[in-house]
């Protein structure tokens, strides 16, 4: 039987990005410098099957410092963590490696930096989202305000509306948080904001890809895990672009092929912290069901890369870094 024939538009750049590659480099080379185990505290990046990959190598995962031993090195992930947390490594003169992507480090600078200037912080992000709590674990309480929408920039309580500078959280929606940075201003004529936008290179650059793609498709597939941020922006973005059916799926198991019977177009993309052995699994499963033709659509060029901190690159460098 011939199979039905699909065009498949390929998003380009789509999966990893540089904060996650070095998130990942970071583990890897700290079991080869210090061996198993290797404690990381909480997931490195969104993506069972890399955490998997890695817990397989010898890397423990656990929610809280607390459950490190001191003699062991840990490690915290490419989302942030509170000042609080390499102060208690510190205290316990533990070996800790912090893989903090550099572009949430630098939203943590900025916010240290307005806050010296005795400006009130008003964070932009999702509640909950390890990214957030560290962004806002850098200031003491009650000096960095979330706000997730529009209805919440109307109610936010502040100490000085004259006194207030606004960032984001790295990954969200490019053009939601717009409508939240428009209604900051509204409300905050002399609010500060970012020199540089903080939604980062790689999130606006995978969501424009889909906004290219998105209308040409049937139905449109997001490689990612269900609590990364970037591949649940990139299914919003996707629905909004006009696509009818935009869905996330994590493995090549999860596609409803029901759900696509009848397509004549597919969009594939991947959230930042996706591999691509999944997103070519995905494209393999397509190409078993249909007879292919691949488009790659690229709307940008990423060559950025992050070097991987002094601890793992020198022999018997001090142990925090």
């Amino acid at each position: 039987m011939t199979k039905p024939e699909l065009k498949l538009y390929l998003a380009a750049p789509r999966g990893f990005c540089a904060g996650v590659d070095r998130a990942i480099k970071i583990v890897e080379m700290a079991l080869q410098k210090w061996g198993a185990p290797v404690f990381v505290r909480h997931e490195i990046v969104h993506n069972k099957f890399v955490v998997d990959g890695l817990r397989a190598q010898g890397a423990i995962f656990v929610q809280e410092l607390d459950e490190c031993p001191d003699d062991r090195p840990v490690i915290f992930s490419a989302h942030g963590v509170p000042k609080s947390v390499p102060s208690a490594a510190q205290a316990r003169n533990m070996i800790y490696v912090d893989a903090t992507c550099p572009l949430v480090s630098k939203v943590h600078i900025e916010a240290e930096r307005h806050s010296e200037n005795g400006l009130q912080m008003i964070m932009i992000g999702h509640a909950g989202h390890p990214e957030t709590i560290g962004t806002m674990g850098q200031l003491p309480d009650g000096e960095v305000l979330l706000v997730e929408s529009e209805a919440d920039v109307e109610a936010v309580a502040v100490r000085d509306p004259d006194r207030l500078a606004y960032i984001t959280q790295t990954t969200l929606s490019v053009d939601d948080t717009a409508g939240v940075v428009a209604a900051l201003q509204r409300r905050f004529p002399n609010i500060a904001g970012p020199h540089k936008e903080d939604i980062c290179y790689a999130t606006t650059n995978r969501q424009e890809a889909v906004k290219a793609i998105a209308p040409l498709c049937d139905a449109l597939l997001v490689v990612g895990a269900p609590n990364s941020s970037t591949s649940k922006r990139l299914v919003e973005v996707a629905a909004r672009a006009g696509c009818s059916y935009a869905q996330l799926v994590q493995r090549a198991k999860d596609i409803d092929w029901r759900a696509l019977d009848g397509i004549k177009t597919i969009g594939i993309t991947a959230g930042a912290s996706a591999p691509d052995v999944l997103i070519q699994e995905v494209i393999d499963a397509f190409s078993e069901h249909y007879a292919v033709t691949i488009e790659t659509v690229e709307t940008a060029k990423e060559n950025v890369s992050f070097k991987v901190p002094r601890i793992l690159r020198e022999v018997g460098a001090p142990a925090h870094d």
